[in-house]
């Protein structure tokens, strides 16, 4: 069973260092719309068992960190354009230490068999949906055996897709997979252990986000 759902703790807003434009991190605050981002992350950190060593792919401004850090020994980023060194110095000053690289998914720098979980919340969605078995193939690759993947997808609806119009973003020019393209894909390559259904909170949303928690066997 997973555990009970995690309380997302985050830093001052104004700690936070290197967030890009398109880091949705104020959103974390909005009413309505700041509690269906927290729980989309909440929901992902409730599959983790905890261990040694965790990697987060796509961290950006390392929103999940002050959690992961009560269950991992040692937090691990890879990010395609976050500001290493400005979110490295964000959590220093919280005393807790993260090894973070600019990298791709598609292609890791890590040792195989060297992450005893590999968090990824809102990422695989941006990739087209023939580079997720290949993604898939290098998460299991440095996953340790038994080893957990636990990602966050938005399903996507009308309704959302107008919803992200309205914030500005047009959700076509970011998101090329589906929730199934990415569920078919981590099937192939990991273990399933369960798919989590997130319900929006008017009930016109109906799902708006899946959570996947897989395991190398």
């Amino acid at each position: 069973m997973p555990r009970a759902l995690p309380v997302l703790r985050k830093l001052p807003i104004w700690k936070h260092k290197g967030v890009s434009r398109d880091d949705p991190i104020r959103f974390y605050r909005w009413p309505i719309l700041g509690t269906m981002y927290r729980r989309r992350v909440e929901l992902c950190m409730a599959e983790l068992w905890g261990g040694e060593r965790i990697l987060e792919v796509g961290f950006g401004s390392g929103i999940t960190f002050l959690n992961l850090h009560t269950r991992y020994r040692e937090i691990h980023g890879l990010d395609l354009t976050a500001a290493v060194e400005a979110v490295k110095t964000a959590f220093a000053s919280v005393q807790i230490e993260v090894h973070l690289q600019n990298g791709d998914v598609l292609d890791m720098p890590y040792a195989n068999g060297f992450f005893d979980a590999v968090l990824l919340v809102s990422i695989l969605e941006h990739l087209r949906p023939e580079q997720l078995r290949p993604a898939f193939q290098e998460i299991c690759r440095v996953l340790k055996p038994g080893g957990q993947a636990v990602y966050g997808v938005p399903v996507e609806r009308p309704l959302m897709a107008l919803a992200f119009r309205l914030l500005g973003y047009d959700i076509r020019r970011y998101h090329f997979s589906t929730e199934k393209d990415v569920s078919a894909a981590a099937g192939s390559v990991l273990e399933m252990v369960r798919l989590v259904q997130m319900q929006g909170i008017l009930p016109m949303f109906g799902r708006v986000y899946e959570v996947g928690h897989l395991v190398k066997r």
